[in-house]
């Protein structure tokens, strides 16, 4: 009696198991969608959509300064909430050391226009005089 796997003349299989490669790709996924919203530079806002809008690359930059205003009238600096009063000394204090002093503000398309002004304001009393308000680009379908 001999031993052996049964598969009697020695067959190899020459079908691809593609088992490993789909586990792979599933858990590179999970990872993307988990990873993607911490992508995210500043507090979330729905951005106001707009036609034609001018692309911002500096504001992807990890030492942009980035100004949110929520619907509900909070206001962050990157990930920190700030009292607007508190907004220009802060702002000044972050632009200190550059040269180029650009200030990037995004506002929820439901903020009170106010707020919007007021943030710009201060800003501009921090001595900043590049200012670029962020949107989204409107998609075609939305057009219509």
């Amino acid at each position: 009696m001999a031993m052996g796997s049964g598969g009697g003349r020695g067959e190899v299989n020459s079908e691809i198991n593609v088992t490993p490669m789909a586990d792979v790709m599933l858990v590179l996924l999970i990872i993307f969608m988990v990873v993607t919203p911490m992508l995210q530079k500043g507090q979330q806002v729905e951005l106001a959509k707009t036609r034609n809008p001018v692309d911002m690359k500096e504001a992807d930059r990890d030492d942009s300064v980035i100004i949110a205003i929520t619907r509900d009238g909070k206001f962050y600096l990157g990930q920190d909430k700030v009292n607007v009063d508190d907004l220009a000394a802060k702002v000044n204090d972050l632009l200190a050391t550059k040269l180029e002093k650009r200030v990037f503000v995004k506002s929820d398309s439901r903020a009170k226009y106010g707020d919007v002004v007021m943030v710009v304001d201060n800003i501009r009393n921090a001595g900043v005089d590049q200012i670029g308000l962020l949107t989204e680009r409107m998609d075609d379908q939305v057009r219509k």
